[in-house]
């Protein structure tokens, strides 16, 4: 028995903002010659390497039916907290004037630890204290942002050793070491999604929290885990968000849980839960960073440029929830 075929509403429901972002970046193509270009795709490789690693953190929340508005402020932190701890020796304004340098892999490690235990927090407040995931991850997102405040003095950091910057300036076979990250971070991700108790349990969780727990799953621990792993994913994304800005501040990451929550909605990952794959993050983060870019090389206004991703925004949720309807 063959399979069913799509009809042409259906194709639209289901990826119809995906075509039409698809074509303005074909037109963008052929109309502004200097926008396929080695140079500009590297560039928003590059960009895309920690949009996707934040967007695949989300989308653990969002499978489960919650999300996480913390991940721009935790960004920040993991950022600062990398730039503090990787400052050169001679810098002037070096944060720890006596500290040499940490070794850039175990500040990372540092870093996506502190990180990690935020998320537990919040975890935990979801899990165990059954606080919505919007107001808990919303106060902890207010936490962290003043905490880093606190910690940095609300001061710009720079100053970095090369190691930690060669991470964005350096390649292997042609692609920024940035870009080996975000794939390795993809493919351990599919793993657990895919081949693991933990990735049944989180899809289980989203389709019906309370037939999942009747079952035998255990509900409060997957989901602590959840948001702590997402946060450590936010903060590995700081760093490697720090390694190519060269510097950091209380600001980096600001807003980008948004930017990643639709990604994720626009590549399939549902936000009524229960549904979505690594490849939908990855999916919706390109298609959105190539959007982004289309939209500066056809000279849109850079506030207009804000409309067309909310209302692309508006759309895609809009979709999502119909066809969560439809199924039921």
């Amino acid at each position: 028995m063959g399979k069913k075929k799509l009809s042409f509403k259906e194709i639209m429901t289901n990826y119809g903002v995906i075509i039409i972002m698809v074509c303005l970046i074909v037109f963008t193509g052929i109309t502004r010659p200097n926008f396929i270009t080695t140079n500009n795709l590297t560039n928003i490789l590059a960009t895309m390497s920690f949009r996707l690693v934040i967007a695949l953190g989300i989308a653990g929340c969002i499978i489960t039916a919650g999300c996480d508005l913390s991940a721009g402020r935790m960004i920040g932190f993991g950022g600062c907290i990398a730039g503090t701890l990787l400052q050169k020796m001679d810098y002037s304004a070096k944060f720890y004037p006596d500290m040499k340098p940490l070794n850039i892999w175990l500040a990372l490690l540092v870093v996506m630890l502190i990180c990690a235990a935020f998320g537990l927090v919040t975890g935990f407040f979801i899990a165990y204290l059954n606080v919505p995931p919007f107001i808990s991850t919303m106060a902890m997102m207010e936490i962290v942002y003043g905490i880093c405040s606190i910690y940095t003095n609300a001061t710009p950091l720079g100053g970095y050793v090369s190691e930690y910057t060669g991470l964005a300036t350096g390649k292997f076979l042609g692609m920024s070491y940035l870009v080996w990250i975000a794939i390795l971070v993809g493919v351990i991700t599919w793993f657990i999604f895919n081949m693991t108790r933990h990735g049944k349990y989180m899809y289980a969780i989203g389709g019906n929290p309370q037939a999942a727990e009747v079952a035998g799953v255990p509900v409060k621990k997957t989901l602590i885990i959840i948001y702590a792993k997402a946060a450590a994913m936010y903060g590995l994304a700081g760093f490697m968000m720090g390694a190519k800005a060269g510097g950091a501040s209380v600001q980096l990451g600001y807003g980008y849980e948004m930017e990643a929550i639709a990604a994720c909605t626009i590549g399939g990952v549902s936000v009524t839960g229960g549904r979505g794959k690594v490849s939908s993050a990855l999916v919706g983060v390109a298609v959105f960073e190539f959007l982004k870019a289309a939209l500066q090389f056809l000279g849109v206004n850079a506030y207009a440029q804000y409309i067309a991703l909310g209302v692309i925004i508006f759309i895609a949720i809009s979709l999502d929830i119909r066809k969560y309807i439809a199924r039921k």
